[in-house]
């Protein structure tokens, strides 16, 4: 493809008032407002205290800053993108970045709480509208993780020196929700300091996390898979108290290497996967392991009576090709293996709730979708605003998946940035006649009939 015109003959001006660069807000935001955004930041966030008036219209404020994570932005200043052409003439309430970063600074520990509250209401509001998770009602799986997110500029409060030498990190913790029909959602998300542990408030973190899966409608079995840093006491209680089983990698600690290391050798089943899968130490590709089973297995035997937990250990067993094999006149005589056990009390068979332990990888492509967007930098230099940028991200990222859901069985699994560039990032030239407005899209646009029926299901009825 090339110029048809010669450079000469080519020039650019920003001059139309009538022009709007990402369409796809209209339907989006149309259906955040069906499903009570405004409502629900003017329920529960109260800015009391704050000054210069940055507590007022928190609606409008949070609904310009997750309109302008939608559209790309990763910064206070990217949020300057919607106050281009014809956008004041479409939406109402458009600040200016500089008033968004005030409202965003103005927010405490307790601010940051309330917008927690708002992010759970509106995923259950968005699952109740659209079809974000289907299969709710038989199975979920709640994955937890945590990340750290590399920060710059020593004035930055929370961030520290912590698991990478040299780089300061925040380090937050995700929660995420999906199931076998459906890409992940996120069911919560908090901001901690750099040097935090990783299973810091883990176990009040899940039970909120399994909470809110509830009120998004998994009324069926819930299962957590995490990985080996959450096997502990607390996280294995909460999960009873909700009601959920767990399934969470434990390491190899002296009592599950005795327990491993008697399993017989007769009781190991062949399993091939697929597809080659990473091995989480080497990076080798493999594509075969055996698993075993110990039906009741006794963890935490060391502390309290009330603590221990009797369940599954579900163990994987790879060879290591980084140790050859003792290899003498007969061939092999002594494979050496790396094994990968997880704690379990889910009900699946052995195999299959081998296979379903691994997908907690799911949550990696969450993370990788957020560095790759709004997370890609952490604006401020106040804690808690960048703990409030964190769950604002949290509720776009829900908002683009539920949109994605009513577009097309494609878009419902896309990543962010495929439903950016095909729904939102969407040029519009708009005509004024009789009070109405009617928006021009570019003619032969490959997705547009996904876009049609987004637009038309947020603007038609309540279903």
């Amino acid at each position: 493809m090339q110029v048809s015109h010669t450079s000469a003959a080519v020039s650019a001006v920003f001059d139309d008032p009538n022009l709007i660069a990402q369409a796809g807000l209209v339907p989006v935001l149309r259906l955040a407002e069906r499903c009570g955004l405004s409502r629900l930041v003017t329920e529960k966030v109260r800015l009391t205290g704050a000054k210069n008036g940055a507590g007022a219209a928190a609606d409008a404020k949070v609904t310009g800053i997750v309109a302008g994570m939608a559209s790309g932005a990763d910064s206070i200043d990217d949020l300057a993108m919607l106050r281009h052409g014809a956008m004041p003439a479409v939406f109402g309430g458009i600040r200016a970045p500089s008033t968004l970063g005030t409202f965003l600074r103005s927010f405490t520990h307790g601010h940051a709480l309330q917008l927690h509250a708002v992010h759970r209401r509106f995923l259950a509001e968005l699952a109740a509208h659209t079809p974000l998770l289907p299969g709710a009602g038989e199975v979920a799986f709640v994955d937890v993780d945590s990340t750290h997110k590399r920060v710059y500029g020593r004035t930055k409060q929370g961030a520290e020196y912590g698991r990478f030498k040299g780089i300061r990190t925040l380090h937050p913790l995700l929660a995420t929700v999906c199931t076998p029909q459906s890409r992940p959602v996120i069911a919560g998300a908090r901001m901690r300091r750099g040097k935090a542990a990783d299973s810091r408030g883990a176990p009040k973190f899940v039970s909120e996390a399994l909470t809110t899966a509830r009120e998004a409608g998994c009324t069926g079995t819930r299962i957590l898979r995490a990985d080996s840093q959450f096997y502990n006491a607390g996280v294995i209680a909460a999960c009873r108290r909700a009601g959920a089983h767990f399934s969470v990698t434990t390491g190899m600690n002296p009592s599950i290497k005795r327990a491993v290391l008697g399993i017989s050798n007769n009781a190991w089943q062949q399993i091939s996967y697929p597809t080659a899968v990473p091995d989480p130490e080497t990076g080798e590709l493999i594509s075969d392991a055996e698993v075993a089973e110990i039906p009741e297995y006794t963890a935490f035997a060391s502390r309290k009576k009330a603590d221990r937990v009797t369940a599954r250990l579900i163990v994987r067993r790879v060879r290591d090709l980084a140790k050859p094999a003792v290899v003498g006149e007969q061939g092999e005589l002594f494979p050496v293996w790396r094994y990968h056990p997880f704690f379990t009390d889910q009900p699946a068979a052995t195999l299959q709730a081998e296979r379903e332990h691994r997908q907690h990888a799911v949550v990696e492509q969450v993370i990788a979708d957020s560095k790759a967007g709004a997370l890609a930098h952490l604006p401020s230099g106040h804690f808690h605003a960048n703990a409030a940028w964190l769950t604002l991200w949290a509720m776009t990222y829900n908002l683009l998946r539920a949109a994605g859901s009513l577009a097309s069985a494609f878009h419902a699994k896309a990543t962010t940035a495929t439903l950016r560039a095909h729904l939102i990032q969407v040029p519009v030239r708009i005509a004024r006649s009789a009070r109405r407005i009617t928006l021009h899209l570019p003619y032969n646009w490959p997705w547009q009939h996904a876009w049609i029926r987004l637009f038309d299901t947020a603007h038609g009825p309540p279903g």
